[in-house]
């Protein structure tokens, strides 16, 4: 019977590691800074028709499923997705060629030319 309840218990034990471990894995998704735009208009892919949101990792644009190119502005606009790249903070996984957004953050548009003249002094 002691036997019997100690190799019970090892098991349970065991079955609890592997499932701290696999959510651990899950759990790992780093946040990361990505480019995200229309996937059609600005990078180019003709998987589907229309405008969907895209990110492009590491040279590499997928499609983006967990959240849309509506819910973030207006993409025609002039800094919209189909207008422009725009840089997204991002944390998600790429699986079956799309990347799935667990979270997706617009950031702000870097205005460049108010960064131009903070250096100059008149």
């Amino acid at each position: 019977m002691k036997k019997l309840l100690l190799v019970v218990t090892f098991a349970l034990g065991i079955t609890t590691v592997n499932a701290q471990n696999a959510h651990e894995k899950k759990v790992a998704q780093k946040t990361q800074i990505v480019e995200a735009s229309c996937g059609q208009c600005q990078f180019g892919m003709k998987d589907k028709k229309g405008c969907d949101l895209a990110v492009r990792i590491d040279g590499k644009s997928y499609f983006v499923e967990g959240t849309d190119i509506h819910k973030h502005g207006d993409a025609h606009a002039a800094d919209g997705f189909c207008s422009t790249v725009r840089k997204a903070e991002v944390v998600g996984e790429i699986k079956d060629n799309k990347f799935v957004a667990s979270q997706f953050k617009l950031l702000p548009v870097e205005n460049k030319k108010q960064d131009d003249h903070e250096g100059h002094k008149h």
